[in-house]
This record gives C-alpha cells, sequence and structure tokens, in this order.
C-alpha cells in the first residue's frame, strides 16, 4: 500500500495519453501541464506512450522516436524534481523499465496499488487486467507480461522492435476501423478487486471511455469506478483531462485547454 505523505493536498490522475512523435499537439499539451500542474503528487496509470520498445530508445543515435522519447524523459525529470511522479504500466509501455523510470525520477507502481488518501483506500489499476470479455487480449497479456518472453524481445534488434510494434499498431488500428466493440471493465471483478483491499473506489483507465459508476450502491461506503480520459489534443472536442483529488474535496475533472 501507498500511503499519501502527511503534506500531500492534491493529486493529479492521467493515463491513456499515447504520446508519439506525430502527434506533437498531443506532446506540447503535455509538456505544458507537466510544468504547471498544482499538484503535491502525480499519477500516470498507464499508456503514457503509444509504444514502448525497451529503454534503449533513449540512447539510440539518428532516430526520430529515439529524440521523441528523450524530449519525453526531459519533460518528466523536470516535473518529479519538485513532486513527486508514480507510473503504473499500461498495455502498450509495459516493456517501460527500471532504467528508464529512474532516469526520470519517476517511482514505478504494482497494478493494481492501494493508496491511502484523505482518510480513504483509493484502488489504482490501468484497467486492462479487468476487461475478461476481451479474451484474445487477455491471452496476449498473459504472454507478453512473462519475464521470458519480455527477456527474449528486449534482447532483439531496437530495429527489429520497432518494426513489430508498427505490426501490433496496424493491427489494432485495424480492429478499430472494422467497428469492433471492445470489452469494458468487469464489473463483478472490479467489485471483488475493491473488496479484497478494502477500498470503496476504484480508479483506472485503459477503456477510454470516461465516466463515474456506481457499481454497489448498498455497500457502507459505496463501491464506484472513476475511469480516466484519454488524451488527443487534435480531437473535434479535445481530451486533455486530469483527475484531481483534493483532501475534504469529492473528486474533480479539470479539463484543459488546447494551446493554453
Amino acid at each position: 500500500m501507498l500511503t499519501a505523505q502527511a503534506h500531500w493536498r492534491s493529486l493529479d490522475f492521467i493515463s491513456d495519453l499515447h504520446l508519439q512523435a506525430s502527434e506533437p499537439a498531443t506532446f506540447a499539451a503535455w509538456q505544458r501541464y507537466m510544468a504547471g500542474t498544482p499538484a503535491d503528487a502525480l499519477f500516470i496509470l498507464g499508456d503514457l506512450f503509444e509504444v514502448w520498445v525497451g529503454d534503449d530508445i533513449t540512447t539510440a543515435a539518428d532516430d526520430p522516436e529515439a529524440a521523441f522519447a528523450r524530449q519525453c524523459q526531459q519533460v518528466l525529470q523536470a516535473t518529479s524534481a519538485r513532486l513527486p511522479v508514480y507510473f503504473m504500466h499500461g498495455n502498450r509501455d509495459f516493456l517501460l523499465g527500471e532504467n528508464f523510470a529512474r532516469a526520470c525520477g519517476m517511482t514505478l507502481l504494482a497494478d493494481p496499488t492501494l493508496l491511502d488518501f484523505d482518510g480513504q483506500r483509493w484502488l489504482l489499476s490501468h484497467g486492462d487486467a479487468l476487461c475478461l470479455g476481451d479474451v484474445d487480449y487477455q491471452q496476449f497479456r498473459r504472454q507478453v507480461r512473462k519475464p521470458a518472453w519480455q527477456t527474449n524481445f528486449l534482447t532483439k534488434p531496437l530495429a527489429e522492435r520497432q518494426a513489430i510494434a508498427r505490426g501490433l499498431r496496424a493491427q489494432s488500428e485495424s480492429l478499430k476501423t472494422s467497428g469492433v466493440s471492445y470489452a469494458d471493465v468487469d464489473a463483478e471483478t472490479a467489485m471483488s478487486w475493491l473488496r479484497a483491499n478494502q477500498a470503496s473506489t476504484l480508479i483506472h483507465g485503459h477503456t477510454h471511455r470516461p465516466g463515474d459508476h456506481v457499481l454497489d450502491a448498498a455497500a457502507q461506503p459505496a463501491l464506484r469506478r472513476l475511469v480516466l480520459s484519454d488524451w488527443d489534443a487534435t480531437a473535434q472536442s479535445p481530451r486533455l483531462e486530469v483527475l484531481r483529488l483534493q483532501a475534504g474535496h469529492a473528486p474533480r475533472r479539470v479539463a484543459l485547454a488546447p494551446g493554453l
């Protein structure tokens, strides 16, 4: 369990930014937010990056993806110099390792992590492990989270890893355009997680379906889940939202203005 520091009064939660060099507007919005957030601590609950093929990307020369990774590292370093930054792996950046986290000043979190803040117990997760209806993905997830698979993948040349990642992203985009309906979080499993951790609120991302859901209204206190938004500065209605917990107040969604 992570216990909030005594002076923490405001915590920010973000996820699913899917940062990539080809989306400079979203990167710029994130950079501005990171430089100005008033939070006492920041929690990044997965998929900060569109893809992460290994920490050695930051040392590659003459590679646009490497240059972008170094830009992101600089932003994270600057932010972690003034407030704690916590990172939880998502389904796109589960290969982000201790080396990169250490270089950025970030603390890695297990999924799920129980947070004790403002007299409440909050359960944090990326959310993908709870989408049980996506059977194919759950099988893929079990495979790629095994240490042996990761060790084998990370020993491949960087260019080969990047090519594999591009292929997986192409498959993902093809599924999106086909109109396939993605599974949402399994409510019974979410409640089971909450009860096992004696928590009342689950905070997660992954689904790109921001909202507040009551899972069990009869429980004392009621069990619920708060879903984080993905980020896209170029969408017709820009999505640049932060979930903020402030001591003594209800959770609040903060919509950032593009370009500000």
